[in-house]
């Protein structure tokens, strides 16, 4: 290479930039303010899945100020009025999953919601989030478009204004947002009477997976009282994301449903038309020819379920949560004073009180840099493995996607905090006794996840075994032995 040809990093070795200023105001009115006078200096985060990622890959340079909305009570509200279901800006996604509302009136969204990361990501990724971040691979944003979905836009300055969320989106991680403006809730019409509707998603791997492609359907009519072809459809909405640069309906499929009974000759042509009719992008997840036959096959399949009745077939009776599937605001605590370098956070970890200073990093870089508390591992740093797993209020979270500002005032668990004077928990235990422990790297990871696990489902299934530890991943083996090692946990009573 020339001497004067400038090297590029690989954006992993560049160095983050990350807000230097932390503030967590304890009412809606106050984040308005701070919009109005920051602008585009200021990121909202509320779940910071997303946006802790893009600071650690060099985004958002000129993001000076993040404003965390975790300590407003009443913003993680699930509730129907005469307007709809409402979800507040702080909704996670795995309280969609156990809202038995969303779930009767909205299976989509429970579904798509599903399909988000892992159990840990989806304790602290919210709906609102997934939609401002404008990905067309975003799971909840199809849901949210065939089920008529609305945002409310608020600014201190111009007042509230409703947005369809099918206007919202206008390109790749891009919208109609402005930088002083909040989305405050996000409502749609709950599905009764014959509208029913589905979410399937196809990726590379069971969890923590990018969509190759996912739809969306919602539709009236199409079947009888016996689950086959009878009744017609009506008010068809076909929705596919992944395809394109934003979440879209296919209106020509919609026209050829409309009006139509689902036959199988109407599914099977509706099905070649979906796939014909779109010209889906190609990336390193896979390419646009692959991605056009499975619109087919997904469409297919999607419709099949809806006059058959079991669009719901699939989806899990308990799904596991991990301590979610929200944190808990206690209204008497008061807000966090803005947090700079030269101030210190103070929380309980672990059962001890820790004073350690603060630094514009996640939560896990300030467990080991600052608190030298080093039993929490780095994995991939992105939300991607689990090793970084711990207990934030009683609930399970990926410490490297959340901002070390959170910590101020917390309770967090460990796995150095699983044991008490009486021994190790039965999940360590476990590990022990089954030789699931490898090389230990991911090991802390999937203990304090375990013990999450183990908490909320006393005797866990083994599909609910897989599905509680699938955001944790293990790079030396396979997983039968953890897994035995859960049912042995599960067996020694789940309790240290």
């Amino acid at each position: 290479m020339d001497a004067a040809t400038p090297i590029r990093l690989h954006h992993v070795q560049q160095p983050a930039h990350r807000p230097a200023r932390y503030l967590s105001p304890a009412t809606l009115e106050e984040v308005l303010d701070l919009l109005a006078e920051h602008g585009a200096g200021a990121r909202v985060v509320a779940g910071g899945t997303d946006v802790m990622v893009e600071f650690d890959r060099g985004g958002r340079s000129g993001v000076h100020t993040l404003i965390d909305l975790t300590r407003i009570n009443g913003l993680d509200s699930i509730h129907q009025s005469r307007h709809g279901v409402h979800l507040g800006p702080l909704v996670t996604h795995n309280q969609c999953v156990t809202s038995p509302l969303v779930r009767d009136v909205a299976l989509p969204l429970a579904q798509a919601c599903w399909e988000v990361g892992s159990p840990a990501l989806r304790n602290r990724a919210t709906v609102v989030g997934n939609v401002v971040t404008a990905s067309p691979a975003n799971d909840s944003i199809s849901a949210l478009v065939a089920l008529d979905a609305e945002l409310t836009l608020m600014s201190a300055r111009r007042g509230m204004r409703i947005v369809p969320i099918a206007e919202f989106h206008t390109g790749v991680r891009q919208s109609v947002l402005a930088d002083d403006e909040l989305v405050t809730g996000v409502t749609f019409p709950a599905l009764d009477g014959d509208r029913r509707g589905i979410y399937l998603k196809l990726g590379l791997r069971k969890a923590q997976a990018i969509s190759v492609v996912h739809l969306a359907i919602v539709l009236s009519g199409g079947s009888d009282s016996n689950g086959s072809a009878g009744a017609v459809v009506a008010d068809a909405r076909v929705v596919l994301g992944s395809v394109a640069p934003t979440v879209a309906r296919v209106g020509e499929i919609e026209a050829l449903l409309n009006g139509q009974e689902l036959t199988d000759a109407v599914i099977a042509d509706s099905a070649a038309r979906a796939a014909e009719s779109v010209q889906p992008i190609g990336d390193l997840r896979s390419p646009a020819t692959y991605r056009s036959d499975q619109v087919e096959v997904m469409v297919r399949r999607a419709l099949q379920a809806l006059r058959e009745g079991n669009q719901a077939a699939a989806f899990p009776a308990a799904p596991p949560v991990l301590g979610g599937p929200a944190v808990e605001v206690d209204e008497s605590a008061p807000a966090v004073a803005p947090l700079t370098d030269s101030d210190e956070i103070e929380a309980t970890i672990d059962g001890q009180p820790v004073q350690a200073p603060f630094s514009p990093s996640t939560l896990l870089d300030w467990l080991r840099d600052d608190a030298a508390l080093t039993g929490t591992k780095e994995g991939c740093a992105e939300g991607e493995c689990g090793a970084c797993t711990v207990m934030l209020d009683g609930t399970a979270v990926l410490s490297c996607l959340v901002p070390a500002g959170r910590a101020h005032g917390a309770v967090l668990t460990t796995v150095a905090g699983l044991a008490d004077e009486a021994g190790l928990h039965s999940v360590q235990g476990a590990f022990i006794e089954e030789a699931a422990v490898q090389c230990g790297y991911c090991i802390p990871g999937f203990l304090v996840a375990g013990a999450a696990l183990l908490a909320d489902q006393p005797t866990p299934t083994d599909e609910q075994i897989e599905l509680g530890l699938s955001g944790n991943l293990c790079r030396c083996t396979g997983y039968t032995k953890i897994t035995e090692a859960m049912r042995a946990a599960a067996r020694a009573g789940g309790q240290a």
